[in-house]
Formats: C-alpha cells, structure tokens, sequence
C-alpha cells in the first residue's frame, strides 16, 4: 500500500491557479480573450471588449444602480452576469481575481429578482448591487488562505460577520480578490496567485494589501468592494489605482470572520473598509453597514450610526473649515507629482473664503513609525514566519523586507508589549494635544475652536511604484497607530514632462535616498493616477466625508476623469509610450 505525499508548495499554487481558471471558463458568454500585444496602460480594454448593455452596467456607479436594480429599470441577473465578464476580463489583464463564483452569484440573482417580481420593491438598499470581496474576509464553505500556501484549505464555517450585513441587505456576492504573501505587504504578490499589476501601467503595482480590489475597481469590474486595512491597505491600492477608499475608525465596522495572522493581537487593530469607483458608494456602504446596528452582534463595537444627517462643518451659522496641509513627513520626502497635486488643490482651496489653509507639521513620525513597527510583530515574526514556511514556499523580498530585515522585529517580552503599548498612547495624547494646538481661541466652557478639522496629506512618496519597490508604509500607518480615519481621493494623473525628479537634492536619510532614487525616470510612472488623503479625528469619520465633499464641491475635484486615461488596443494611435 502506497502512503499518500503530501503535495509541494508548487503543485498547491499550480491547483489553485487551475482552480481561478476554471471558474472564469465557467462565465457565459465566454470571457474575450486578451490581445497580445496591449501597451502598458490597458485601463479602457474592457469597454472594447464587452457588449454596450455590459459595457453601460459596469461604468454606472453604485449609488445609480442601486436605484435602477430598486426600480427594477435593471435586473439583478443582467447586472451580476455584467460584473461577472467584466472581473473575468480583468483577471485576464492584470492578475487581479483567486475566484469568480458565477453559479452561486447568478443563483442569487435570480432569487432577488424573483422577490422584485413578487413584492413589486427591494430587498433591502443594496438589493442586486454586485460587491466584491477580498479573499481573507470569510465566506462560507471556501477557502480563506491568505495567499499562505500552507493555509490552503482552511474552510470558512460561516460568513463573516460583515458579509452577513451586506447580504441582508440585498448585495450579491459574485467575485474574490487577490491579496499578497501572509497581508503584510503594500503591493500584491504571491507564490499562489502570482503577482497583481496596475491597469494604468503594467509595469507598476496596485498596491496592496487590498490590491486585488483596488485593480478590478479601476478596471470597472466591480463598482464597490470589500477591503481592509491594519497599515494602509486599503488606501494605498485606491491611491494607486485611482479609486476612493476609507480607513474607518477602529470598532465601527465588524471583523468577526477574518482570517490573518496574529489575529486577535489587539496593539494595532485592523478595519474592514470599502474601495469605490466614487465617493457616493463610500457612503453607501458605511450608512449601510452601521444601519444594520452592528455592535448588536459584536459588543466590542462602538454603537454609533452613521451621522450623515449632521453637519459636521457649521461653525456660528456659516459652513466653514480649516485645512491642515502636511506637505512632508520629515522622514521621506513626497515626489514632484504629490507636491504638484497638493499645490493645486491648496491654490483652489486658497481662493474659497469659507476655507481656511495653514501648514501642518509633522509630529514625530519617526517616532510613531518605530512605535507600529515594534507593536505590529511583538513576537518577533514567528507567527508570520511558521505560516510561511510550513509549506516550503519561499519568502517574498517585500515580505521579507517587512518581516525579517526590520530592525524593530524582536520576540518581545509581555514586560516589552506593555512598554510599547503605553508608548502609543503615549504618543495618541501628545498627537491630540499637537492637534488641540491649532485652536485660536476658547469657547465659553474653556474647550478650544477654531482648531483644524481636517488634514490634507500624501498617501504615500509617490504615485504608483514599479513591482517589488514599495516599503515605506509612513503616510499611511501613521494613522493607523493614530485610529484616526482616512479617505483616500483621486486627483490627477503623472505628467512626466512636469513631475521631474528635483535636482541636487540632499536626502534625509536611507529611506528618503531609496525614494528619491526611485524617481529617477519619470517616464517609469507614465499615467499612474495621483491620489491624496484626508484625515479626521477618531469616530469623525463622517466629518472627513463631509469636509471632503465641501472641498471638492469648491475645487472640481478630481481634476482629470478616471478611469478615461488614455489606454489603447492594437491599431490606436500612441500618445507616446
């Protein structure tokens, strides 16, 4: 009798791949097959691809369909079978998809618009609305790895806790998403899955670790996704890809049925938090989610609605705001096409007399950076390191980067985690006070107004990076050590003949010299999408939204259109790749 062998850590990332393909192939009509010879920037390679009905479905942005799917003007089977050709055509571009679940999604879709014909109304507000899912948020009866191979296997029970919520109220589950090595990693990339490029230029990453949401949004092969983020994962993909995207604040939105490892460490805490193709979808999704009253399931939430029906920005009458603007970090420089797009969005915030704009400065990042880094792997790795090489697949050089060569990984004692927890509340204090500081006066009970209400800020260095080049993670983590919620927004787009690298610059130090250094050709970030962040106060989650609809309401943001940036297919004519 022969022993069975276990299979290397090859022949599992050949199944899987196998796997994906298969459940493509399992989409009708057929998924198109891709040109060979595309360019670079293969943004628009859908629309030449699909039918017009699909091509129509896909481009209208959720707060639309939602409406058209509730009127029944749509049904939900036309708009699922839509997203399900356009995800399978995305996968085909830029590697973005471990799985499309085209029976379970249409059978869904069938079963709402059954319930449309009967009752003659919705389900619920996202009735037959198409959401994407990002692989590590469980779903029942599937796989949940986290690209680790030796994690292949480890079936979901039941839904997670945010799933639940979505479904009830009435979305449709139809596609998950690619994500890197073990999650900690701000680009998308694994032994399993291979890696996932930028629709814009191929040879740049989407980011990560939501990375694989972040690349099927801006393809337009979802409208509205299922991310997370525990040091910029969802707003360095929706930077990078040219999409919206929320950091919550922690304890809003449930995370009961993720999977990761270290799960249940409580130094930094991750979020789940929505990538759109607009602001309105960002909305959606939170005004949903805390409607269903989820802290009812999960105590360890904040009971706090969402308070859209408040205006967060009415001082003695007049709606007004002031702008903090963080132009750098004082760790590593921005790039010339962050401080251009930072430069015209304060020259039009300037001529708005409701809006005030001073200068932010940075209150010791260096320092909150070691703080994220000592309390993001208090044992040193191990965990991390023992899901990885459980299997034999070998080590990610940016997983690597993050996990075995960072000089603030050390197997700390409990003594140690005390002390580096307290560091960061530390730290939060002093950060509120900083922030307190910018008042310009006292109210009748002695609080402080006139204080900043939001900050204006990078993402990141720079637009997208090339492949296996992102570790500075400072723009985003810092407020994560912080809790305090983020909106990333998209801008404008790389010029390469203004966004030259500056000249006889000194760098800061070896990060700054790594970044500067990147920079060095422009023409490497040719039509990558240039985002920024808007950052708020803890639980002023709505408040960020609201500051950043009065801002682009008085600037025109975003000042170019994605996902319109000019890809071509064979034959076209090149504006100068």
């Amino acid at each position: 009798m022969k022993l069975s062998q276990k299979p290397s850590w090859q022949e599992v990332c050949q199944e899987k791949k196998a796997y994906r393909d298969m459940t493509v192939a399992q989409v009708h009509p057929p998924v198109s097959e891709i040109p060979s010879d595309l360019q670079r920037n293969v943004i628009s390679a859908p629309s030449k691809l699909l039918l017009p009905a699909e091509i129509a479905i896909t481009e209208t942005p959720p707060e639309q369909l939602v409406v058209d799917l509730a009127a029944g003007t749509l049904t939900s089977w036309e708009v699922t079978n839509a997203f399900l050709r356009r995800a399978g055509l995305a996968q085909k571009l830029v590697n973005c998809v471990t799985e499309l679940l085209p029976q379970k999604a249409l059978a869904r879709a069938s079963e709402l618009d059954a319930y449309h014909a009967k009752h003659g109304k919705p389900i619920g507000p996202l009735h037959g609305l198409p959401i994407s899912v990002k692989e590590h948020v469980g779903m029942e009866g599937l796989d949940r790895n986290c690209a680790l191979v030796s994690w292949v296997g480890r079936i979901a029970e039941s839904d997670a806790q945010i799933l639940n919520i979505l479904w009830n109220a009435g979305c449709v589950f139809y596609v998950r998403t690619t994500e890197p090595q073990s999650l900690m990693m701000i680009e998308t990339s694994s032994n399993m899955y291979g890696t996932t490029v930028n629709p814009y230029n191929t040879s740049l990453t989407p980011g990560g670790s939501s990375g694989g949401e972040g690349a099927l949004l801006a393809l337009r092969g979802s409208c509205l996704s299922v991310s997370t983020d525990i040091g910029g994962s969802i707003r360095v993909p929706a930077a990078n890809c040219g999409n919206y995207g929320l950091r919550p604040t922690s304890h809003r939105i449930p995370l009961v049925g993720l999977a990761a490892p270290q799960m249940g460490s409580e130094q930094i805490w991750p979020v789940v938090g929505p990538q759109s193709t607009t602001l309105e979808g960002i909305k959606l999704f939170m005004k949903t989610v805390l409607a269903a009253k989820p802290w009812m399931i999960d105590p360890g939430l904040v009971p706090l609605p969402w308070r859209d029906n408040e205006n967060h920005l009415l001082k003695k009458g007049v709606r007004s705001m002031k702008v903090g603007v963080l132009w750098s970090d004082e760790v590593v420089k921005p790039q010339s096409s962050i401080l251009r797009a930072l430069r015209e969005v304060v020259a039009k915030l300037r001529e708005v007399p409701e809006i005030e704009v001073v200068d932010w400065k940075p209150w010791k990042h260096d320092y909150a950076h070691e703080i994220i880094s000592k309390l993001y792997l208090p044992d040193g790795g191990r965990d991390y390191a023992a899901a990885i090489d459980a299997s034999g697949e070998p080590w990610h050089p940016l997983t690597k980067y993050k996990i075995k060569d960072n000089p603030y990984t050390e197997d700390q004692s409990i003594h140690d985690v005390w002390h580096w927890t307290m560091e960061r509340e530390i730290y939060r204090a002093g950060h509120a006070q900083a922030w307190n500081d910018t008042a310009t006066g006292l109210d009748e009970d002695g609080f402080p107004t006139g204080m900043v209400d939001v900050i204006l800020c990078p993402v990141g260095p720079g637009p997208a990076p090339p492949l296996n080049t992102s570790k500075y993670w400072g723009y985003t983590s810092q407020w994560n050590l912080l809790d305090y919620p983020a909106l990333v927004f998209p801008v404008t787009k790389m010029n390469v003949e203004q966004d030259v690298q500056e000249k006889d610059y000194t760098p800061m130090n070896e990060d700054d010299k790594y970044y500067y250094d990147l920079y060095d050709e422009p023409e490497k970030f040719r039509d990558a999408p240039v985002s920024l962040q808007l950052v708020g106060r803890n639980f002023e989650d709505e408040k960020v939204i609201e500051a950043f609809e009065f801002i682009a309401e008085k600037t025109g943001l975003p000042f170019v259109d994605p996902p319109d940036l000019g890809s071509r297919l064979p034959g076209e004519a090149s504006n100068g790749d």
